[in-house]
């Protein structure tokens, strides 16, 4: 499977959004760098389970949309 790679404004996004709950949950102050080895931990190990359920949930509505396809053909007399 290829890396996950974010872009850097979402990642900048994110590292902030954990430095913000480890204010407001924790009362602790992270770096930036902390945040960001957080966020890398966190997507080496969860990110390949949420990848593969969005990889599930796509196959899913594609296949849905695909039997509906089935519904519009037309019947020989």
């Amino acid at each position: 499977m290829k890396e996950i790679e974010l872009s850097k404004e979402v990642r900048q996004d994110l590292v902030e959004a954990i430095s913000n709950f480890f204010w407001q949950e924790r009362s602790e102050r992270i770096s930036e760098f902390q945040a960001s080895t957080i966020l890398d931990f966190m997507i080496s190990q969860m990110g390949p389970a949420i990848y593969n359920q969005a990889i599930a949930d796509a196959h899913a509505l594609m296949s849905d949309r695909i039997d509906d396809l089935y519904g519009l053909e037309k019947r020989s007399r």
